[in-house]
């Protein structure tokens, strides 16, 4: 690559190695180039070169994108972009010297998932029509996500060849291409039973594999499931505290309030650190704290 290479020619050759040489996921790529886009806008207004940049620039850039109210985490994963474009070009041999090799990340201010009741989960799994054919497919879609805790991307790229209804557990890829396997409980065997008996066959146009279909018969987007899933949160009064998220959110809190150890809800959520798990054992733990000052007679 030259070093008049243009911004858009410059993106696209970043993301083609992150992608070959990292191999990171689709919707991590996406994150980056939104980032890179958004430092190639401001250098535009500003009349500066990518290839001039300072190291002041770039904390001026950053303050910039820090008063639009972006938190900790967000800045923290823009750092992390600046850090990797400026590698790239100095591996690239278009530059020395990296300006964001200084460059230093906010510290994530710790906050709990938010989760719901076990009681807001089964008022959300009532909302579908199962006298639907939409409604069918809507509740195997709720079952599936809370029994396993899939990210929403995962959900809609799942295949039915990826399913074991009959020993109850589904192969997932997840980031990076990395698979895990999820049991399945009961509930959502049979709301997926159903599902591919009475509903997938009507809304089925072409020949596909995609387990879940949209009404024209194609694959659900990650967008699609949400704008499902804030239907149904809308009627069940939830539409505050709703995400596809917050759903396996619950899913881990859930399980370790009943006993299941950190280990093995790691490898069904599919984190590659133990640390990332952790999370979760503070939300018990601040359970713990409630019941106990509600219910000990000295708290």
């Amino acid at each position: 690559m030259k070093s008049t290479s243009s911004p858009e020619d410059i993106i696209r050759s970043f993301l083609e190695f992150l992608s070959v040489e990292k191999g990171l996921s689709h919707n991590t790529l996406l994150s980056y180039q939104r980032d890179i886009k958004k430092l190639f806008r401001y250098l535009e207004r500003m009349k500066i070169s990518y290839l001039e940049v300072s190291d002041d620039d770039l904390s001026k850039f950053i303050q910039h994108i820090g008063r639009s109210g972006l938190s900790s985490r967000s800045l923290a994963r823009l750092i992390s972009s600046l850090k990797s474009l400026y590698r790239f070009l100095l591996l690239d041999g278009i530059l020395k010297k990296s300006p964001a090799s200084d460059l230093s990340s906010p510290k994530p201010m710790f906050s709990l998932p938010k989760y719901l009741t076990m009681r807001e989960v089964e008022s959300l799994l009532k909302q579908p029509n199962e006298k639907e054919t939409m409604g069918l497919r809507d509740k195997a879609m709720l079952e599936l996500l809370y029994a396993t805790g899939l990210r929403a991307s995962e959900l809609v790229l799942l295949r039915i060849r990826d399913l074991n209804l009959k020993d109850g557990f589904l192969l997932c890829k997840g980031k990076g291409g990395k698979e895990r396997i999820v049991p399945l409980g009961n509930s959502a065997v049979e709301a997926i039973k159903e599902y591919l008996e009475k509903s997938r066959p009507l809304l089925l146009k072409e020949q596909t594999d995609y387990l879940f279909l949209t009404y024209r018969g194609g694959a659900f987007t990650r967008q699609g499931f949400w704008k499902l899933l804030k239907h149904y949160a809308l009627i069940a009064g939830l539409s505050s505290k709703i995400s596809p998220h917050i759903l396996r959110h619950t899913f881990a809190t859930h399980l370790l309030e009943r006993g299941a150890d950190l280990r093995s809800v790691q490898l069904m959520l599919g984190h590659l650190q133990i640390t990332t798990t952790q999370i979760y054992t503070h939300v018990s733990r601040d359970r713990l704290r409630r019941v106990y000052d509600k219910y000990h007679p000295r708290a």
